[in-house]
C-alpha cells in the first residue's frame, strides 16, 4: 500500500478545496503581517502550485507526474478556481495557463535564527475571497465525485491515490456532523490498487493562544485542547473527532520517468 513512484506513465492527483466564506475575512498573523484567512490561504496555494509545478520541470518541459484541482466553496457555490475548462488538470497544462503575478512575503531563517522577510513576486493563480456561507459538504460531494472519476480511469488504476486537502476555518453550513462524517469515510473508500485516497483536513483558527500543530502526537496535544490536523488551530470537540479518521502517508519525489 501507497508504495508507487510517480511517474507519468503512474502519475498522482492533488485537489485542494478552499473554505471562500464570510469568516476568511477574518484577520490573522501571517508571516509577521496582519493579513486575512483567504489572503493567507491563498498566498499559501499559490506557492504550492509554483512548487508543484518546479517539481515536475525537466530541462525546459514540465512533466505530467500529477494532476492538480482547486476548488473553492463560499456562498456563490462550489466552483474551479483553475482558468481551464477541467477541473482536474494536467501539471503541464497548468504550467501554461495565463497567470497574473502578485507581490508575496518570503521568510528566512539568519544563521543566528532570526527570522527576516522580503517581498518578491509569484504567480497567483488563486484570489482570496470571503463570502456567504460554507457549503462544504457540496464541496466534498464533488470531490468524491472528481476522486471516484479519476481512480476508476484505467491509466490510473495502479497509481499512488489522490491527496485531498480540505482547507477550512470553521463548521459546514449545509450538513450535519453525520453527513458530514459519512460523506469524508465515503471519500477514503476510494482508490486504486496502491491505496486509498488521503483526505487531510487543515482548520485555521485565529485564538491568540493559539499554536501551530502539523500532523500533532497525542504528547503534543494540551489535554485542555482539541485538536485536528491544523495550522494555528484550536478546535472544538467535533472537529477533532472528524479529522482523527483522517491520515497522511507520504510517497517520493516524482523520479527521472
Amino acid at each position: 500500500m501507497y508504495t508507487q513512484s510517480i511517474t507519468r506513465s503512474h502519475r498522482t492527483a492533488f485537489i485542494l478545496a478552499i473554505d471562500q466564506s464570510g469568516s476568511m475575512a477574518e484577520k490573522l498573523l501571517f508571516r509577521g503581517r496582519q493579513t486575512t484567512k483567504a489572503e493567507a490561504v491563498a498566498e499559501v496555494t499559490n506557492r504550492l502550485l509554483f512548487e508543484l509545478i518546479e517539481r515536475a520541470r525537466r530541462s525546459d518541459e514540465v512533466r505530467d507526474y500529477y494532476d492538480i484541482a482547486v476548488l473553492g466553496y463560499s456562498g456563490d457555490g462550489i466552483v474551479s478556481l483553475l482558468n481551464d475548462p477541467e477541473p482536474l488538470v494536467p501539471v503541464s497544462r497548468l504550467a501554461a495557463l495565463p497567470v497574473d503575478f502578485a507581490e508575496t512575503v518570503v521568510e528566512r531563517r539568519m544563521p543566528d535564527g532570526e527570522a527576516t522577510f522580503r517581498k518578491i513576486s509569484m504567480p497567483a493563480w488563486i484570489a482570496p475571497k470571503a463570502v456567504g456561507q460554507t457549503p462544504m459538504y457540496e464541496a466534498l460531494l464533488q470531490i468524491r465525485d472528481l476522486t471516484q472519476a479519476w481512480c476508476t480511469n484505467p491509466a490510473h488504476s495502479e497509481s499512488f491515490p489522490p491527496i485531498v486537502f480540505n482547507i477550512t476555518d470553521g463548521e459546514a453550513s449545509d450538513c450535519d456532523e453525520r453527513e458530514q462524517l459519512a460523506i469524508c469515510e465515503k471519500i477514503r473508500t476510494i482508490g486504486t490498487t496502491d491505496g486509498k485516497v488521503l483526505l487531510i483536513n487543515i482548520h485555521i483558527a485565529t485564538t491568540s493562544d493559539s499554536r501551530s500543530l502539523l500532523f500533532p502526537t497525542e504528547e503534543e496535544i494540551p489535554a485542555t485542547q482539541d485538536c485536528c490536523t491544523t495550522v494555528r488551530v484550536r478546535c472544538p470537540k467535533s472537529f477533532r473527532r472528524r479529522s482523527d479518521r483522517c491520515g497522511a502517508i507520504w510517497p517520493s519525489h516524482p523520479s527521472e520517468e
